[in-house]
This record gives structure tokens, C-alpha cells and sequence, in this order.
């Protein structure tokens, strides 16, 4: 790269990359009493960023995916800190604040493309605490392999029934790999939810896939379409991966969990583990569920003691009714969580499905 691009690259990436992390950090930590609050603590990054945007015009055209990457990524970034700066004084509520952070995952698409020719973007998708790891690192540097990376299956946005996938760049189908399947919160899209476990999957050894509900949110009451769309991506998937039929992980946000809850506890389920997340259930589930299903079952809930919509006694009963009912139950609840995705507990997910099972803890 010319010296010109190279300082213009060196400008823009810290403070982009710092509006994705405070984007991350407000979404994780939303809570709508405390809205100022985070937006407090999250910063003014954006400014940084709206400051030297401008020099990513008059690229050399050699160098115009990088610099249409960035570009996209950082006007991405900046409309999600705009959407919350509006509400921040005063124009908008909570359903703005979601619609404003639905640009942070739009804005990592965009930026992916480039993990292989800027080393501050790959780290950027490394888990925190394995940016060190000298192996994974070496791994990640390497050339990608034949038919990895992300993947759209019918998925564009506002579509529906589709499912997005990542398998990591340095997969090879001489091994089984383990499987998360990621289903999103109601009225969502699998294309942006891919993003909560992203990070992970690719530090981590994951192949991941992240589907679109068949209607506007998960199939919990009436006509099931969902598990049959399911297990047709399943079947997709297997018939191209090599996936280990020991490690097959579903898990959700709020509607999304309560439905891994509704498929994956029928007899016919594919699953071998469960991880639902800021999920409601009602008790008839347990007593309708398949009782050899339930039976040592593997099952991880994770619940936030300040959660709005689903009060955290509703997930503490849960674990008791399926731990009655013969679960390996493993329940892990935050103090400082509300209905939001604590991608924090993915690590924590991964190493309980790569152990087999619950420790019940």
C-alpha cells in the first residue's frame, strides 16, 4: 500500500473500531433507567471518527475495497451513534435505541472483508482474552481455506426462513467440529444476530449458524413451521461440514431461547445441548417435553437479574422444574443484566459444550 493509504488506514481504524466497541458495550449493558448512564460511559468515540471519515476519499481505485469497506463500516457505525444521540436528547425511545443498534452488526459486515489484509481488524474479531494466543493467532493469519467464512443463505434483510453461517477460516473436514446454532430475539434477523457470536466462534473452533424465524418471531404458539426449516439447515450444513454429532448447541435471545426451549426439548430433536438466554418458560413445557429427552440432558440458562420483559424468577423456576424433571441443568444468572446479550457467557457456553455436559452448577 502507498504511505498516503497507509496513514489514512492508521487514522480511521482506532476510532472505528472504538465506535463498535462502545455500540457493543451500550447494547450489552441497555437498560432504559439507566439509558444516560451508559451513554455516559460509552464516550464520545464517534466524534473522533466523524472527524477523520473524510479521509477516506480519493483512494487510488487498487485500493477502493479497502477503503469502501471502511467507509461503509464507519457510516454504519456513525448512524447507530447518531440513532442514540438523538434519543439521548430526547427524541426517541427504547424502540429507537434498538433500531439505532442494529447498525453496529451492518457495520461489522461490512468490515470483515478486511481480517485478512489488517491485522487491527482481525484482532478486533478475536476474543479479548485469546488476542495473545500465539497459535490461534498463527491460524488466523494463515490463508483462509476452501469453503469457510460467511456464508447468506437466502437472507437478505427483511427476508425471512433464510439462516447466515460462519465456518472458521482455518476448518478442515478431517475432524468433527462442534455446532451453535443461534436463533434471535422476536421480530429480529439472523443476518445481525450472527454478530453476538461471531468472535467467539471464529477464536474458538465453532461452526456457526444463525437462522431467520419462518414468520415474524419464532413459532411459540400455533402451526410450527420453525423446526422443520431447522433441521432442512441442519441438513444443509451437515451435507457440506463435518459436524460432531456430540456437540450440537442450541441457544437463543429472549424469543429465540424460549424456543430453543420448544424444539429442542421434543424427543425428535437433534440437539445435544441447550443454552437459552434471557428466555421465558411457561411450566407446561416441562411437563409436555419428551421425559427421555429431558432425562441428563444438557441445559446452561442464562438470566439477568434486572431483566424487564422476563422477570428473573420466571428463569430461577425454570431451573428447578427441569432439574426436577431430570435435566443436568447449569444456571448462571447476572446482577447487572437486563434483557439484553451477554456475549460475555459465550466463551463460558462453548467450554461447557466442548466438556459434554453441564457440571449442574
Amino acid at each position: 500500500m502507498s504511505e498516503a493509504v497507509v496513514d489514512n488506514i492508521v487514522a480511521v481504524l482506532p476510532p472505528l473500531l472504538q465506535t463498535l466497541e462502545s455500540l457493543s458495550y451500550v447494547a450489552r449493558n441497555l437498560n432504559p433507567p439507566d439509558f444516560g448512564r451508559v451513554m455516559e460511559i460509552a464516550g464520545e468515540p464517534d466524534a473522533a471518527l466523524q472527524t477523520v471519515q473524510p479521509r477516506l476519499a480519493d483512494w487510488p481505485e487498487k485500493f477502493a475495497h479497502v477503503k469502501n469497506a471502511l467507509l461503509a463500516a464507519s457510516d454504519a457505525a456513525l448512524a447507530g451513534y447518531a440513532g442514540l444521540r438523538a434519543v439521548e436528547n430526547g427524541q426517541g425511545d427504547l424502540v429507537s435505541v434498538f433500531r439505532a443498534l442494529r447498525y453496529a452488526p451492518r457495520a461489522q459486515e461490512a468490515l470483515y472483508p478486511l481480517v485478512a489484509q489488517l491485522p487491527p481488524v482481525s484482532q478486533f474479531f478475536v476474543a479479548p482474552e485469546l488476542r495473545e494466543d500465539a497459535a490461534l493467532l498463527a491460524k488466523l493469519e494463515a490463508p483462509a481455506n476452501d469453503n469457510t467464512g460467511i456464508f447468506h443463505e437466502r437472507n437478505e434483510p427483511g427476508s425471512r426462513g433464510g439462516f447466515s453461517l460462519y465456518v472458521p477460516e482455518y476448518y478442515t473436514p478431517d475432524r468433527a467440529w462442534p455446532l451453535v446454532v443461534a436463533l434471535h430475539g422476536g421480530s429480529g434477523n439472523s443476518r445481525g444476530f450472527l454478530w453476538s457470536w461471531l468472535r467467539d466462534a471464529r477464536s474458538r473452533g465453532a461452526i456457526l449458524i444463525a437462522p431467520t424465524a419462518t414468520g415474524q418471531t419464532w413459532a411459540l404458539m400455533g402451526g410450527d413451521t420453525d423446526t422443520p426449516n431447522l433441521n432442512r439447515i441442519l441438513d444443509e450444513v451437515g451435507a457440506r461440514w463435518t459436524i460432531d454429532s456430540q456437540r450440537m448447541l442450541l441457544t437463543g435471545m429472549s424469543d429465540g431461547g424460549t424456543f430453543s426451549y420448544v424444539t429442542g426439548l421434543d424427543g425428535a430433536s437433534r440437539f445435544t445441548h441447550l443454552a437459552p438466554v434471557a428466555a421465558t418458560f411457561h411450566p407446561l413445557m416441562a411437563e409436555m417435553a419428551d421425559a427421555d429427552r429431558l432425562r441428563g440432558l444438557p441445559i446452561f440458562i442464562t438470566h439477568g437479574q434486572q431483566d424487564w420483559m422476563f422477570p428473573v424468577q420466571t428463569a430461577r423456576q425454570t431451573q428447578q422444574l427441569l432439574s426436577a424433571a431430570g435435566a443436568n441443568v447449569t444456571y448462571r444468572e447476572l446482577d447487572d443484566l437486563s434483557h439484553c446479550y451477554p456475549r460475555e457467557m459465550n466463551a463460558e457456553i462453548l467450554q461447557w459444550l466442548n466438556q459434554g455436559s453441564a457440571d449442574g452448577a
